[in-house]
Formats: C-alpha cells, structure tokens, sequence
C-alpha cells in the first residue's frame, strides 16, 4: 500500500522505450501496401491524380496530399527515410515540390531536370527589308521602326505594389487552367489561359496597381535599329537582333530576325557570287573586235573590250574575273562578271547586191555539203521563211486543223506519230 506499485501499474521509468513511428499514412494515402514496388506506386498515383485534380472538380488539398506521399514513395532514398523515422524525419528535407510540377513531369509536360529553371522565351519578330544590287554590293544601313512590349520601368514588371500581389487560387499561379480527360485508357490535357488572371498567375487590386502599365507590367514603347547590310549579303540573308522583340516578366525577351529580299536589277543579275550580263553588238563588233564602258555597281566605270583578233560567235560565254559580288564576311574575295554577247544581224535591205559580193569576198566560203539525190534523180527546191518564236512553240495540229491525224485507222508510232501508208508506183 503506501504508494507501492500494484500489478496494474508500473514503476516511475518502467516502460518507457522507443515511441512508436507512423510511417502508413503515404501507404495508406495512394492505397497501397507497403511491400509496393515502384510500378504499383505510379499505377495508384496516375489513378487517383486524374481523380483529385483541381480542374476535374477534385478536392486541392486532397492532391497535395496524394502528390506528396507519391513524391516520397517515388524517391528510394526518401522512402528508406519515411519507413524509418516516418514523416517527422522528412522535415530536412525540404518542404516537397509543387503539385503541379509533379503531375506535369509525370504527365508529359516537361518538368525540371535540376538546376535553376529555364525561363521562357517571348515569340520572334520577322520582317523583311528590300534592297537593291547596289545595296547589297557596297553593304549600307537601313533603319527600321518598331513597336514592342517591354518591362515597366516603374513596377519592374511586377504590376503593382509587391505588397498587395496575390496568387491566382484559380490557377495557383501558372496562369493557365489544365483539363484532363481521360477516353478509355488514353488521356488527354489540354491548357488554356486562366480566366480569372487573364493568364498573369497573379490578382492585383485595382487601387494598387501600377499607374504606368495599368497592371499588366508591360509597356509599348517604339524602338529604331539600325539593320547593317554587309557587303555580298545574298537574297533571304538573316540580321537578327537579339532580345530586341517583346519582353514580358520572367520571360527572355524574344528576337527581331530581318531578311533581306534582293530586288531585280535592270542590268545584272545574280547567281551565288556572280554577276551575269547581257551586251548586244553588231556583227562586225563580233568579227573585228570592240571596246565598251561599264558602270559597275560602285559607281566605278570599267573599260571592256575582246582580245585582238578574237572573234565573238553566237552563243559563247565572256567572263571578267573578279568583277562580281563580294564574298559575305570576306568582301575582298570577289565573284565573276559574265557576259553573254547578242549580235546583232543587219537586217536585208541594210544589204544591197554589191555590199553581198563584197562579203563574199572578204567572208570564208562555206564547206559545200555532200548533196543527197533520190534514187529517181528528183529534188524538190523549197525556200524557207522566218517565223515568230511563238509560231515554233504553237501546236501544229491547232496551226493544220488537225483533221489529217485525228484518224483511228492508223497505228500509233514511236513516240506517238502516225504511220502514214503511201501508195506505190
């Protein structure tokens, strides 16, 4: 008696041992066994995620919750901990991740892979500027106006005062709403902007919002850059202006990309580095030799003229080395100027009988050609007629009417042409 212990109780410092540790609750949370491997794990988790989602009507702590208990199951290390020492012993380390970054990682929408995340970069900017030969030969600067987004300067983007800058509860600051459906066993997600925050992730009073950008963080404002055109840029040459574009907040700025359009020059043209020409002469320019002058694109005046005794015939190419374009980047290093010679024939009545018995006196007499008689000895004598080209391209059956080969009677022959039968002697 006298405060002796009696059967039903026990000695002050009996009893006392390790307090029991609760590591079933994550178990219990996916529904789960503790014996579970990591396929089981995932299979309950992407079950009830789809489930508890907040934008399938779910309950959002619930999915904290699933997210968490997933998050430390999913880690061997984490789970070797909680088996141990339960939650308590998770407490350093660290407070878990975000839902949504889970779900979207497991999902398919990208996640992180460690380290500081990448941030978003704002759309390109393209436009295109023409210039001429001229331009691009000699290199030049063209300006060019623009108007873009950019951080205000007066709430860094922020929008308002810091202070009274909430998190959209509808969204939970992503800015943008994720609707999963699931058809069967397939499962689809799609994202639009949040209604409520206008896709910001943030709500901002009205009295407390920035008075310069009206809350948005963002202002217009117009900038001119200066577009240098190198010497030999070609046609469809990109200048790009890095972070010149639209900025927004927590977003890379995007770029301004220009592409030159080459326009076509009245003289030249352009093939690579090359220029290519065309010249007409006369035909005694091509048999005697010439000389002609040459406004090149830098405003230079070039003296051309063919090697003496050199005759220029119909269809041969000239070229000039070193008088084409620059080379991009290199403009010291330059293409080929080609010119293709047009000779000009005199026409018939510039050539009267004793100027054609001069020619042929002066002229080399062409080869006579083997002439090719019938076996009967019969040649039939045919002058011929100068045409339009058009004439030469026109389909013959619309020029004869046709009616001499639209017979059926008559076999086809190689490549299409009928076999006309002749009557014999």
């Amino acid at each position: 008696m006298d405060g002796m212990p009696n059967g039903n109780g026990q000695g002050n410092g009996m009893g006392r041992g390790r307090r029991e540790v609760d590591n079933n609750k994550f178990y219990e949370v996916l529904g789960v066994p503790k014996e579970a491997n990591e396929t089981e794990i995932k299979k309950a988790f992407r079950k009830l995620a789809i489930k508890t989602h907040p934008d399938k009507g779910g309950d959002p702590e619930k999915f904290k919750e699933i997210t968490r208990a997933y998050e430390v199951l999913s880690d061997p290390e984490k789970r070797k901990t909680y088996d141990e020492y339960g939650e308590e012993g998770l407490d350093g380390q660290g407070g878990g991740a975000d839902p949504s970054d889970i779900f979207e990682m497991f999902f398919g929408g990208g996640g992180r892979r460690g380290g500081p995340p990448t941030k978003k970069k704002c759309e390109n900017v393209g436009t295109t500027i023409k210039c001429t030969l001229e331009d691009t030969y000699n290199g030049t600067i063209r300006k060019l106006a623009i108007q873009r987004d950019r951080i205000c300067p007066d709430c860094n983007g922020v929008g308002g005062d810091k202070e009274h800058v909430t998190t959209c509860d509808m969204c939970n600051g992503t800015g943008v709403r994720i609707e999963i459906r699931q058809l069967g066993p397939m499962i689809t997600q799609s994202q639009s902007v949040c209604p409520k925050c206008k896709g910001k992730g943030k709500i901002i009073p009205d009295r407390y919002k920035c008075k310069t950008c009206g809350g948005s963080g963002i202002v217009k404002e117009r900038k001119v850059l200066d577009c240098h055109v190198d010497k030999g840029a070609p046609h469809g040459h990109k200048v790009v202006f890095s972070g010149e574009a639209d900025q927004k907040p927590d977003m890379v700025a995007g770029d301004v990309i220009v592409q030159i359009q080459q326009v076509e020059h009245e003289r030249f043209k352009r093939k690579g580095n090359d220029l290519i020409m065309e010249k007409e002469i006369s035909l005694v320019e091509a048999l005697t030799g010439f000389s002609f002058t040459l406004l090149h694109l830098d405003k230079r005046t070039l003296a051309i003229q063919t090697p003496k005794g050199h005759v220029v015939k119909p269809g041969t190419i000239h070229v000039v080395k070193d008088e084409g374009m620059p080379t991009l980047k290199n403009p010291f290093l330059k293409g080929r100027l080609f010119v293709f010679f047009k000779i000009k024939f005199p026409e018939a009545s510039e050539l009267n009988e004793k100027a054609v018995k001069e020619l042929n006196k002066i002229l080399p007499k062409p080869p006579k050609p083997a002439e090719s008689v019938s076996d009967d000895n019969v040649m039939e004598h045919h002058i011929v007629e100068e045409i339009e080209k058009d004439e030469f391209e026109r389909d013959p059956r619309k020029h004869t009417g046709g009616a001499a080969y639209d017979s059926d009677d008559e076999d086809d022959g190689p490549g299409g042409a009928r076999r006309v039968q002749c009557a014999h002697q």
